[in-house]
This record gives C-alpha cells, structure tokens and sequence, in this order.
C-alpha cells in the first residue's frame, strides 16, 4: 500500500471562521503514473490504483472517459482506449466526494524495459565517450524511469523507492542505462514516436532472482530451495538449518570425504588451516595462491564465554564478508547472504552456544575482485540480550577451498542469486504496464551454473509476459560479452556456456531476438562501447518488434552436415555474404568429439554463406565457434555485423 497522500478540500459554511482539517488519503494513482510517463500506443492503455473501499474513479485522457470502481481493498484498475502515438497529454482521476490527481505532459509511444544485470545497468556516465553523449542528449520525445534496488519476499504492489518519469536531457542521462538509452535513441530516430524507457537492472544479479516464485514452481528446476525458503518465510532459523544442510551436503559431495566438516568443531581437521595474517582482503596476504584468487576460503575462531552468556538469547556479529557467507556457531548453521560492506547479523539458535570454548566458523566466497573477511573488526562479537559483547578479537585461521568446486549453492533468501526477491521488488510493481517490448542483458552471475539457462530464460520471459498480459511480447537477449583471459588451445568455459544457452533460448521463441556483443568486449567485465550494444539492441528490436525486412543481428548458424572428410556451417540471416576480417580465412572453428576435452581448432573456408571446415574425422560430432572466455572471432556480414558464438551437432 502507498502512504503519499493528497487532501480532499472540505467545504467551507457561509460565515464559518475556521475550516475542518483536510482528510488525508492515497494517491488515486499508481507510482508509475506520473509528469512525463509514456503510455504504449495502439493497444489498450492499463491504468491502475487506490481508493476508498467501493469507490468509483473516473478516469479522463485526452476527451475519453473511463470509471472504475475499487474493491473491498481500495483497488482499482481500468483500460482507456487505445490511443496513436502523440502528445503531450494529461490524465485527470477524480471521485464523487471531489479528490482529484492529475498529471500532465504524457507522451503515447512505445514502452521497453530493459533489464539485467551490471552491464545493462551501467550507466552513459561509465561509458566510452560519455562527456560527448551526455551533452549531446536533449530529445524531450525520450523519457526514462529507473527501479530502485528493492527486493521482498512476496510481490508488492509499489514501489519502495519512489520512481520519476525524466525527459532526455544532459542532467538526467547520465545515471540511466547506457545500453537502454542508446537503444532507445536509435529507435527514436528509426520509428519516429516517443520512446520511453524503464530501466529495471542490479548488477551481480543471477536470474533466478528475477523469476517469480510461481514460474519458478512451474519450472520445478528448484524445487529443494523454493521449499527451504518457504520455511525461512515463516521461521527463519528452522530455514537456516535447512539450508546448512544442503550446504554442506554439497561441500561433502564435492570432497567424496564424509570426515571433512571444516565447520563442525567436534571434526577432525582434513584441509590445512594457517592463521590469517590479517582481517582484510586475503590477495594482500603475501600468498601467491591467494593473490588473484577468486573462490571460497573458511575463517575460523573461538571465543570464550561463561555460563550466563551461553544460555541467553544471542545474535553473531560477523561483521563485512566480501561478497557471499555462510556462516555456523559451534557447527550449527545460523545465516547466509550477500552484499559486501553489509554487517552480517545472525541469530544464534538456543542452545547452541556453551560455557567455555565456542567456535565460529566463516566461509566467504569472492567472485570479483577483492575478497574475505574485511571491515571495521569491531563488528565481529557475538552480542547478547543484555546489550552486552564479547569480541571476536582473537587469532583465526583459514583453510583455503579447491578452485575446482566452484561456487557454492546461493541460500533462497539471498538478495542477489536468490529466488525472486527482485522480481518480487522491481517487477511485480510495474503491474500490467503496457510494453512494447523487452531487453534482457544478463548471465554473468550464472556462469558457473550455465547448462540449463535456455530454460530460465523461458521461463523468464513467459513470466513477464503473462503479468504484462502480452504473449507476443518481444524480447531482446544481448550474448554475453568476452571476458577473462584469452587462450591458445579449446577451452571449456561459463560464459561460452551461457552464450550458447541464450542463443538456444531465442532460437526456441518467435518473438525474442538475439544480439551478438563477444566482439564488443575488451576483456573487461564491463567494456564501455555501449553504443554498438545500444545500436544492434535497436536493429533486433525493428527486426523483431516492428517487422522490418533487415537481418536482426548478424549470421546466425542453421546447420551443421557432414561432407566427405569436410563439415560445412550453415549460415542464415546474413546480410550479403559471410566476410572474414583481417585474415584470408575464418577463425574460431573447432571440431569436437562426444567427450569434454577433445575440441581442436578447424580451418575454414568461406563460399557465400557457408563455411567449409577440413581435416574432420570420423569421432567429430559437434562444431564449436567463438568459444572461450575472450576469443578472438573475425567471421561477419557485409553489414558489419558478427556471426555469433555457438556449439552444434554435426547431422
């Protein structure tokens, strides 16, 4: 529910010296509907709200007139007529008893939202030549919104950040999407309506975060963490215990050794610990294993505590965790969560604290950058009931966790890997809010669990398309850019994973449309050329959204055959001819048997649209092309535009 407010003036009697105060209740209309929005053209236009139980609200646009009634909550939603692009216009909702809201210089055009994570959050500030495009931007017929970063453990209705509709100007693009504002200026240009745009992204997000729960039961592709998480809803130690188990089940899984419980105090140690020099990041330590490392270390204490202070109630200060935690007390899991520079707070469950010794066990996982156990130390204690403290100031140790177990399950309840708390925050609030189309820039954060994407994502996005009531409606998949180090052999890789997934995902739905960005990336996990992403977003949009007759975005592969000792890569949607840049020849190809580990790199010969590839023998079974973390691919249209990284049968 909103709490902003407006007054209903109350009418004064002839002669009276004072007025009655005026009587405070909800904006009759949603959030979304403000100064400056942009309502989807050519379709119904939903418009919703909140009024006094049973009230009709009567809706006037632009010389039409609709009236809704609420409902025993206060809610209300209506449709007003499908409307031409055009404007500027004003909304009026007014009731019987005399309260009114209006909002003027409304735009009708088309709507897209655009979300993801960093890299189409990214703002025109952070990128390449943003002193340029941030003076150049002023087109009053380009409006932005941008969702706040909320979450919450069933959808809401509003939003908790209050969210402006701004036109395009110097001082409002900066801290808008790159990739959605340069998107959205080149559709301007080409369809020639107004655009507005609503940047709904987080940065570090996986997509499971984004789903609602009901998609994500549908799936049933989480169904052990949907369930934890509905226990955690309602008791969320009986949640944490639940979740330490399937943590730790997945820690034993991984080590094949019942025996090795690095958080349980009662186990023998099995890894090596070694004290922890200091409680910052740990590639400062001095430890060449640990100077670029990138994965899971366990911190490790103990703290004394008598007997009064073992049996009241009490909380674990853990202080910053860079970025994700899992974190017990004398072997008992109390909490799990993301976000670095947060204070970890963790109820301790009764009983499980004693008189004497106590351990406390810390594993961290980094995924980026700097990582461990950082921060102000004197929020490490275990705090009690009392108000009092006791410190977690004494000697830790650490066991550093092998790279090859990868990264740990996410807890249901995390903010960032979770199960749709950001949907639940930052979606679910846009209700039914007409749309004329969507792009998705996201799957860094799922690298690590890539097989299987394609489905998220279908799942994804047959979500937002029933709570937009659009089953036709458009979406935009940017593959992930190249990051990471280059390599002179085949690689397996999670972000090669990814890319192929998301290209499965658009080829299964006619209405989503994929945009090649591996040869935009500079090796960073953030390039900054956001106009070429902005500029192949708007070719798929026209493509797919507007049905213009020109290829979406580059060589898509169609087939992969056998011929003699060669194979031959089918192209399609190729603008002219395959070209191969810088070279007489295209690079990137490999051949592939069934196993992992058996790819070779293939040369290749064009002829109009396909590629001959020699030298394949008779155990080859798939194709690879532009596979890897950064790999270098020179294969394009005479549009300028890449062929796209995938892995195929050969049939």
């Amino acid at each position: 529910m909103r709490f902003r407010s407006i007054a209903i003036a109350a009418a004064l009697c002839h002669g009276q010296a004072f007025a009655a105060p005026a009587a405070v209740r909800p904006l009759l209309l949603h959030g979304l509907f403000q100064d400056h929005a942009v309502f989807q053209r050519d379709r119904p236009i939903p418009i919703w709200g909140e009024a006094l139980a049973g009230e009709a609200v009567t809706l006037d646009f632009d010389g039409q007139t609709v009236i809704a009634r609420a409902d025993r909550s206060g809610q209300w939603s209506a449709k007003l007529p499908s409307h031409a692009a055009g404007g500027p216009f004003s909304l009026t909702a007014t009731t019987p008893d005399g309260a009114r809201q209006t909002v003027s210089d409304i735009l009708v055009g088309d709507v897209w939202l655009c979300s993801g994570q960093s890299n189409m959050e990214m703002s025109v500030s952070a990128a390449m030549n943003s002193w340029g495009e941030i003076r150049s931007a002023g087109d009053d017929g380009i409006r932005l919104l941008s969702v706040g970063h909320d979450t919450g453990f069933t959808p809401l209705t509003d939003f908790q950040t209050p969210v402006a509709w701004r036109a395009a100007a110097p001082d409002t693009v900066g801290d808008f999407s790159a990739a959605c504002y340069f998107m959205g200026r080149d559709l301007r240009s080409a369809i020639k309506v107004p655009i507005g745009l609503v940047d709904a992204s987080w940065g570090g997000t996986a997509i499971n975060s984004w789903r609602s729960e009901a998609a994500i039961a549908a799936a049933g592709d989480a169904a052990e963490p949907l369930k934890i998480l509905q226990v955690y809803r309602r008791d969320p130690s009986a949640g944490n215990r639940a979740w330490g188990a399937l943590w730790q089940n997945w820690w034993q899984a991984k080590t094949g050794n019942p025996a090795d419980r690095p958080w349980d105090p009662a186990a023998a140690d099995v890894g090596t610990w070694k004290p922890v020099p200091s409680l910052t990041a740990w590639e400062g330590w001095g430890d060449p294993s640990l100077a670029t490392f990138d994965g899971m270390l366990f911190y490790r204490t103990r703290v004394t505590l008598t007997a009064a202070q073992a049996a009241m109630p009490a909380t674990l200060s853990a202080g910053w965790v860079d970025e994700v935690d899992q974190s017990w007390v004398n072997g008992v899991p109390v909490g799990n969560s993301y976000g670095p520079g947060s204070n970890r707070i963790y109820r301790i469950p009764a009983g499980a604290l004693k008189a004497g010794s106590n351990t406390v066990v810390i594993n961290a996982l980094d995924t980026y950058g700097a990582g461990g156990l950082v921060g102000p130390p004197e929020l490490r204690a275990i705090r009690f009931a009392d108000g009092s403290s006791t410190p977690l100031t004494g000697s830790w140790d650490y066991r550093q966790a092998p790279k090859t177990f990868g990264n740990p399950p996410r807890a249901p309840w995390e903010t960032n890997a979770g199960l749709s708390l950001i949907y639940n925050g930052m979606i679910a609030p846009l209700g039914g809010y007409g749309l004329r189309g969507a792009a998705w820039y996201q799957g860094e954060s799922d690298a690590d669990f890539g097989r299987g994407y394609a489905a998220r994502l279908a799942n994804m996005m047959g979500d937002w398309r029933r709570q937009f009531a659009a089953p036709d409606l458009p979406f935009l998949i940017v593959q992930l850019s190249s990051w990471g180090p280059q390599s002179s052999e085949p690689i397996e890789n999670g972000f090669a994973t990814i890319r192929d997934e998301e290209r499965l995902a658009v080829a299964a739905d006619p209405h989503a449309g994929l945009v090649v960005s591996v040869d935009l990336g500079d090796r960073d996990l953030h390039p900054p050329n956001k106009q070429d992403v902005g500029h192949r977003l708007a070719r798929a949009a026209r493509h797919v959204a507007y049905g213009e007759a020109l290829t979406p975005s580059g060589p898509e592969v169609a087939a992969v055959r056998r011929a003699g000792d060669a194979v031959v890569v089918e192209f399609r949607n190729v603008d002219g001819r395959l070209l191969a840049y810088s070279a007489g020849r295209p690079i990137g190809f490999e051949l592939c048997g069934p196993s992992t580990g058996s790819c070779r790199f293939a040369d290749g010969a064009i002829a109009e649209n396909t590629v001959t590839l020699s030298g394949a023998s008779a155990t080859d079974t798939r194709v690879r092309f532009c596979w890897g973390a950064s790999p270098i691919c020179n294969l394009y249209d005479a549009a300028g535009l890449a062929a796209g990284p995938f892995e195929l049968a050969i049939r």
